[in-house]
């Protein structure tokens, strides 16, 4: 009796490890799904600062006042198919300074730029994270000149247009960089004896913004 459970233990053992050397039935487990990353888009309101250099090129009795300026902006993009259009205003506080000597008055001066406005449509084409896009609108400074010998100064905000074009790439969903240029002819101003002083202002600059 004892030989014959025995052989039935040994003969339950082996049959579970030949059962469990058998290939499994089960199914394999189902690949994950791939989750392809958002497209990313260039709409929404940013924020961001700037910095560069301005000089002017108009010519006249006090003009060519060059320097550099930094500031901020801010604006809205809306992005439609691979078409960016949008909306940037711009303050920055310049340094844009002019000392001459005007012989017709008989009298040192200096013309000083101490800020400058812009507020602009921008119009672009996105490649993925690249925008290319032209820009116009309205520009602003505020120009102080002055002649000591005369005695005159003025200080005046002197309005004009702007227009220019540029490049921004953006390096996370929320921050870009940029580069622009931005041509700023200024409505000429006649001070003391007819004189006049023209502002035709080129503006190269960088800037950093944050997408909300």
């Amino acid at each position: 009796m004892k030989k014959v459970l025995l052989a039935a233990l040994m003969a339950g053992v082996a049959s579970s490890a030949m059962a469990a050397d058998l290939p499994t039935r089960k199914a394999p487990p189902a690949p994950q799904a791939y989750a392809a990353p958002p497209v990313f888009s260039w709409t929404g309101f940013y924020v961001g600062v700037n910095g560069g250099w301005a000089g002017s090129t108009g010519g006249g009795a006090f003009s060519n006042p060059t320097g550099g300026l930094v500031g901020g902006t801010v604006g809205y993009n809306y992005q439609i198919s691979q078409f960016v259009v949008g909306l940037e205003g711009d303050w920055d506080w310049a340094d844009l300074n002019k000392k001459g000597y005007n012989a017709f008055l008989a009298s040192n001066y200096s013309n000083k730029i101490d800020d400058l406005v812009t507020a602009r449509v921008r119009a672009g084409y996105a490649v993925d994270r690249a925008l290319l896009y032209v820009t116009g609108g309205y520009a602003g400074v505020d120009d102080r000149v002055n002649l000591p010998g005369v005695p005159f100064s003025s200080t005046d905000w002197r309005s004009g247009g702007a227009i220019g074009a540029g490049v921004e790439y953006a390096f996370t969903n929320n921050i870009s960089a940029k580069a622009e240029y931005i041509y700023a002819p200024i409505a000429d101003k006649s001070y003391v004896s007819g004189t006049k002083g023209n502002l035709d202002i080129s503006i190269v600059r960088a800037g950093l913004n944050y997408k909300f």
